[in-house]
């Protein structure tokens, strides 16, 4: 079995311990609370002005590496081609404002590049869009669309899935300054083709799921996401994490130095797929 048939196998769900963290990988479950579980500012979801205000942020320690780029492969993206000499670091949801804003700083201090999927509904990304900011002018952290508040998308109809994708892009225009398009990530992973069709149907052409998860969608310790990075953090992997619960906080270091450890950089996907 080569490697691509390796990662279809993984993504189906034939082995039993992957398939249940990959169904837990995205968010804290339907049964969770939308807002962040801490106190957050007034401002609108829908894109006021933050009331808290930006300290500096410390020089990037890390220097990024250059490679060429791909052409994007049509459809589902579960990985970066073959030989990439690091990760895509993506990260999921924002239910907790602490957790973001920890992902913001440590981004700046390490000069980690990060792939966030974003819920505008979450105002988590509202409250820290001024730390966000100069890192995503920057490229070295890249907005995709997770959708506005993170929907199952094939139980919505078309118009539906539209609606929470285009209600996002607008989101993350406003907020950013950046088009997301046309990557999408579904909620819980699940897509199918109409989701995909309708999708495209608005520029969001490329479903992005992913090959390894940190599992943290839910309240789960430290040492347990280290233990999932230290499974998953290889080459040419795209990597799922989420910024809903402190667990995630403590982990962010020790993520840092086990990329170290494996001489593994880290890319956005503009990084390595041109659009």
């Amino acid at each position: 079995m080569d490697h691509r048939t390796t990662r279809r196998a993984l993504l189906s769900g034939a082995t039993g311990t992957l398939a249940a963290a990959l169904l837990a990988a995205c968010s804290p479950g339907p049964g969770a609370p939308l807002r962040s579980p801490s106190p957050t500012p007034s401002a609108s979801p829908d894109g006021g002005t933050p009331t808290n205000t930006a300290t500096p942020m410390p020089t990037p320690t890390a220097t990024p590496v250059t490679i060429a780029k791909r052409p994007l492969p049509h459809g589902t993206v579960t990985a970066l081609p073959d030989g990439t000499p690091g990760i895509a670091w993506t990260v999921d949801d924002g239910a907790s404002a602490e957790v973001v804003e920890a992902y913001a700083r440590f981004a700046a201090g390490t000069g980690t590049r990060i792939t966030f999927f974003v819920n505008g509904a979450r105002p988590s990304w509202t409250q820290h869009a001024d730390l966000l900011r100069p890192l995503v002018e920057s490229g070295q952290v890249q907005i995709g669309n997770h959708t506005w508040d993170h929907p199952a998308l094939t139980k919505l109809s078309d118009q539906g899935i539209q609606d929470e994708l285009t209600r996002n892009h607008e989101f993350i225009e406003r907020t950013f300054g950046v088009d997301a398009r046309p990557y999408f990530r579904p909620p819980f992973g699940y897509h199918d083709a109409r989701v995909d069709a309708a999708a495209a149907r608005v520029g969001y052409s490329t479903p992005l799921l992913w090959y390894g998860t940190l599992a943290d969608s839910g309240d789960i310790s430290t040492d347990q996401i280290v233990g999932f990075a230290e499974q998953w953090f290889q080459p040419a992997h795209i990597v799922i994490g989420h910024a809903n619960f402190p667990g995630t906080i403590g982990a962010l270091p020790r993520l840092r130095t086990l990329l170290d450890q494996r001489h593994l950089a880290t890319f956005t996907l503009d990084d390595v797929f041109s659009r």
